[in-house]
């Protein structure tokens, strides 16, 4: 099984998201340089600093998703094709009905445990994502996250949607970063989750 792996954009106040559910500033960073970075949608397109680029490449790694029913909805579930061109597990307890871009990319699973299972067995041996938010802090809680990964934003949002919600096991400390590096208004790090 592969690496699973939480990551987002985060202001230095911990938000992932304004109280809108808008990211603001947290991405400008995806249109700070002159590398393009193609996605598997044709519609959207980055340009990241070279540093970001080079970083940014691990993504390329990944062969799942897990992603929270509230991400789903305010993206319409990237109508069927998320922008990595990896397959979505949604974490529901109501799938929905008759959702125009139902299809083979997209499946529902009713708790965490359940949707990181399906999508280790989707990924193989390559890495599972986790969005950030409810699902990633039920995944830390639960023992399911290796890593940690943020891309701290030199901003302060003062509300917004966490990174991470309240735990319910406690502090859980992560290790040095493996990951440093220093991108244009972002620094990009990875964390190591201790056992």
């Amino acid at each position: 099984m592969g690496t699973v792996v939480s990551s987002a954009s985060m202001s230095l106040d911990g938000y992932v998201a304004l109280p809108d559910d808008t990211p603001g500033p947290l991405f400008d960073w995806y249109d700070a340089g002159d590398v393009e970075v193609t996605t598997a949608r044709d519609d959207l397109t980055f340009h990241l600093t070279p540093e970001s680029a080079a970083h940014w490449s691990w993504v390329r790694l990944l062969g799942a998703l897990v992603v929270g029913r509230r991400l789903f909805d305010l993206t319409d579930g990237w109508e069927g094709r998320h922008p990595l061109g990896v397959p979505v597990v949604v974490v529901t307890h109501r799938s929905p009905e008759d959702w125009a871009h139902a299809g083979p990319s997209t499946e529902f699973r009713d708790d965490v445990p359940a949707a990181v299972a399906r999508a280790q067995q989707i990924a193989g041996d390559a890495a599972v994502g986790v969005a950030a938010g409810t699902i990633a802090s039920q995944c830390l809680d639960l023992g399911l996250l290796d890593e940690v990964a943020i891309d701290l934003v030199p901003v302060v949002l003062g509300a917004g949607r966490p990174y991470f919600t309240d735990g319910a096991h406690g502090p859980t400390l992560l290790g040095e970063p493996t990951t440093t590096v220093q991108g244009d208004r972002v620094t990009h790090m990875v964390f190591p989750v201790r056992r």
